[in-house]
């Protein structure tokens, strides 16, 4: 007899962007349905180390995750709403999709914005959400347009 009451995990990844605000909109709403532990992750690139003729200070691991927990704790704040569902919260040092796919691995779901940050807003979906449901072990929600 299986046990009906254990809940599900969401994972959502988000960054900064308006199309990560109403991914984590829509996986808010879908953990609440669901019943569901909601885990916010979001990654941020290592620091690159270049030669150069210069000496140039690099923020610490500790600042970089400082800063990428802020991203979360905005993006909470930000769409609101969270109040009665467990949260995680996951920062991680590395490429977003990667991230992404590891912390779904044993999820019920992954939910992505259609694009993030990246340089090309023509594109319908982004480099990240195109990797993440290509390669995510679990269903992928791209969620995208205007929020309702």
């Amino acid at each position: 007899m299986s046990d009906t009451s254990i809940a599900t995990r969401i994972v959502v990844g988000i960054d900064a962007s308006e199309h990560a605000r109403r991914a984590l909109a829509w996986a808010r709403d879908e953990a609440r349905l669901r019943g569901a532990t909601l885990e916010v992750v979001h990654a941020y690139p290592p620091p690159e180390v270049l030669l150069m003729p210069a000496v140039l200070a690099l923020p610490s691991d500790t600042e970089l995750e400082a800063a990428a927990a802020a991203v979360i704790e905005e993006a909470l704040e930000e769409v609101g709403g969270f109040e009665g569902i467990p949260l995680i919260r996951t920062v991680r040092a590395g490429g977003a999709a990667g991230i992404l796919c590891h912390a779904a691995d044993d999820a019920a779901l992954v939910v992505v914005g259609t694009r993030g940050r990246g340089g090309f807003k023509e594109l319908l979906l982004g480099s990240v959400s195109h990797q993440v449901a290509t390669h995510a072990s679990c269903p992928v929600v791209i969620v995208g347009g205007e929020s309702r």
